[in-house]
């Protein structure tokens, strides 16, 4: 349950804002929380793809233009895998730019966590500042714990907080639900959709929830590492199968599954037990759960969202060769301030200014250039 943090705040300020059919939302969420713990064998997270989701929060895109930018999102991302394109991506994009995202992405959800928990405003009710800091303490001392699951006791915690700050709330859900059905999507929801939508989130899908997810994968689980084009395929397929009938565009994501990782989560079995919870919630109570989540506590999400950049952020420390620091701290510092895009494109720019460099040094040092190239086998033995 660490990734709620992210998939809740999100979900919530979507459906609020464009008027998507919640239960129809996380009954698909759950669906391919379920399908993608048994096909990768991880706890691979299922979230909403944070550029749309912030697009439509922003600017208020409705319900239409929402699916179509997923469905639009879905196809390139299909074309990238069916072609190869994805792995060429993840074989020539440098280690240190991919850390770099990490880090950025790691960054903002711990700023965006930090903002939730004072935003608050106040100490002593039930979803405060104390609140926040009682429970990062929790979490924070019970860390490196298997046995004690503190993600799990902290959202029980704000239930309970839920419950006792506005007792009627609970009584206020509704049985039942509407079966999903094929929406009607013109051209014009498609050209809005993949211009304001689908274009912005394609690079960080590729890099965050492709390239990055790859790369971490393999740090968290050497013997069970994913592969891009696997990767790339079930986030095409999530959309295409999903955007159709109601379901949010969906992606995976680095900060989701150091975040699942992070509280515990070690196989496929904790993701697809996550997809038969929202999917049995959606189908019990349908749309009536907004109810519930909108007056969740912040203060606990932020909690989640600061762990979760922190995991996330933490897999950065191999970058220790400088001219690999430089580009990595120069991508996540623009990423953070300006977006994931133009990070990526500034690492890139510096990465090979820097290896043209390294190499001139090289040849008009040659002596120099053989000592280093010694140096670098010897550490690699």
């Amino acid at each position: 349950m660490g990734d709620l943090g992210t998939f809740l705040p999100l979900t919530v300020a979507m459906v609020s804002r464009s008027g998507l059919n919640f239960g129809h939302l996380l009954f698909f969420a759950g669906a391919m929380n379920f399908a993608s713990g048994l096909i990768f064998g991880i706890p691979i997270p299922v979230q909403p793809m944070k550029s749309i989701a912030a697009i439509a929060i922003a600017e208020g895109l409705d319900e239409n233009t929402i699916l179509a930018a997923g469905i639009g999102a879905g196809v390139v991302l299909l074309i990238l895998a069916l072609t190869g394109l994805i792995d060429v991506i993840h074989r020539y994009i440098p280690k240190a730019i991919v850390r770099g995202i990490q880090l950025a992405i790691g960054l903002k959800l711990l700023m965006k966590g930090t903002a939730m928990i004072i935003g608050v405003g106040n100490w002593l009710a039930a979803d405060s500042i104390l609140t926040g800091i009682l429970c990062f303490l929790l979490i924070l001392t019970t860390m490196n714990s298997r046995k004690f699951p503190s993600a799990l006791v902290v959202l029980l915690g704000g239930v309970v907080l839920l419950f006792i700050s506005n007792p009627s709330i609970f009584s206020k859900l509704s049985l039942g639900w509407q079966f999903p059905w094929l929406r009607d999507l013109s051209l014009s929801n498609f050209l809005t959709g993949f211009w304001r939508g689908t274009i912005p989130q394609l690079p960080l899908t590729v890099l965050n929830s492709v390239v990055a997810v790859a790369v971490l994968s393999r740090d968290l689980f050497p013997d069970r590492a994913l592969q891009p084009r696997k990767v790339t395929l079930s986030i095409a397929f999530m959309n295409l199968i999903a955007c159709p009938f109601g379901g949010m565009p969906m992606c995976h994501g680095a900060g989701g599954l150091a975040a699942q990782y992070r509280f515990g989560a070690r196989t496929g079995g904790s993701v697809v037990f996550l997809g038969i919870a929202k999917m049995s919630l959606a189908v019990l109570f349908g749309s009536s759960l907004m109810l519930i989540l909108t007056e969740f506590p912040l203060s606990i999400l932020g909690v989640l969202l600061v762990f979760s950049g922190l995991e996330l952020a933490v897999v950065c420390r191999d970058q220790k060769q400088k001219e690999n620091f430089i580009v990595m701290v120069l991508t996540a510092g623009i990423s953070v301030t300006a977006n994931v895009a133009v990070g990526f494109l500034s690492g890139i720019i510096v990465a090979i200014i820097l290896r043209r460099l390294i190499k001139r040094d090289n040849n008009e040092q040659p002596g120099l250039g053989r000592k280093i190239e010694s140096l670098k086998r010897v550490r690699a033995k």
